[in-house]
């Protein structure tokens, strides 16, 4: 196996490539340079890359993200000599990894229009989409504070707190539980989306229905924002997203605790009546039109979860 790949692999693995976007955009970027370092026939090159792509989806293989990037990049392969395959794949990566980050400026500028100057902001994890949109208000000179959650037990938070601080935002960090008790000073949650499906409904890091159900409670506005590669074409056909759960070991010793069992689940769902909007790279829609997005936007056949794009 490609030494880069496996790299890039462990990587989004061991949760040091971490959040939708980036993972997607790391398995795009593994691709490539399987591509690039590639020498050998046709024949082995297509068999090769089916076993990277096969690799790289086990790595997460509850997040949606990455198998869109990688489905994009590998189902758009076209060619026969060696050398149209391997541009083909560099080519299709490459498009994937521009229109991903095109994504983030544009959703940032459609988020922002969403948050009120003078408000105060609660945002929970790490997520490029939603801090984009938090960054471009500020900006555009909105007077905004932001309150955000340490996100445990990763603490992707601190990741947070300093990128919204070195941005000039007035930011405090609060502990996951403290989110209803300061409900009553927030003006807008905004978060960002692992996977949305077909129903509207929206998987986020765990945490992320509590927070949903306190604003609800609250009648505070609660955004997602997201790229359109996060929607979830299996859905369509009545898969049901799984939710990964990983190591207890990344909450407790459990030789600490005998007798005691752990759950370590990293994502919850929200269901589309708790969510005011989500904003994508196409334009601010309700959750509703979840379904519309992956018909239309994906240009999906239902018939297999590798017809994307």
């Amino acid at each position: 196996m490609n030494e880069k790949v496996v790299e890039i692999a462990e990587g989004i693995k061991n949760m040091r490539i971490r959040g939708a976007g980036k993972i997607a955009r790391a398995a795009a970027e593994a691709l490539k340079h399987f591509a690039l370092d590639f020498s050998g026939t046709e024949d082995k090159f297509l068999e090769e890359i089916e076993e990277v792509k096969e690799y790289l989806i086990s790595t997460r293989p509850t997040a949606v993200s990455l198998k869109n990037a990688v489905y994009f990049v590998i189902n758009r392969i076209k060619g026969e000599s060696l050398e149209e395959l391997r541009e083909s794949v560099i080519k299709n990566a490459d498009n994937f990894i521009k229109r991903s980050e095109e994504a983030l400026e544009l959703i940032g500028k459609y988020g922002a229009g969403r948050i009120p100057d003078g408000a105060t902001i609660l945002t929970h994890c790490n997520s490029s989409a939603a801090l984009q949109c938090i960054i471009q208000a500020h900006r555009e000179g909105k007077e905004i504070r932001v309150f955000n959650t340490e996100t445990r037990p990763w603490f992707q938070g601190h990741i947070t707190a300093r990128t919204l601080a070195k941005e000039g935002i007035d930011v405090t960090m609060i502990v996951d539980s403290a989110v209803r008790y300061f409900m009553r000073e927030i003006d807008i949650v905004v978060v960002g989306a692992d996977t949305i499906a077909s129903n509207g409904a929206v998987i986020n890091k765990i945490g992320t229905s509590q927070i949903a159900l306190a604003a609800n409670e609250a009648r505070v506005p609660f955004i997602v924002c997201a790229e359109t590669y996060k929607f979830s074409p299996e859905t369509v056909i009545g898969k049901l997203v799984k939710i990964e759960e990983r190591d207890p070991r990344e909450i407790a010793n459990p030789e600490d605790f005998p007798g005691v069992k752990f759950r370590n689940p990293v994502f919850d769902a929200t269901p589309p009546e708790y969510i005011d909007a989500i904003v994508t790279e196409i334009g601010v829609i309700s959750p509703y039109l979840a379904y519309e997005i992956i018909r239309e936007v994906m240009n999906l056949g239902v018939k297999s979860e590798e017809n994307r794009y």
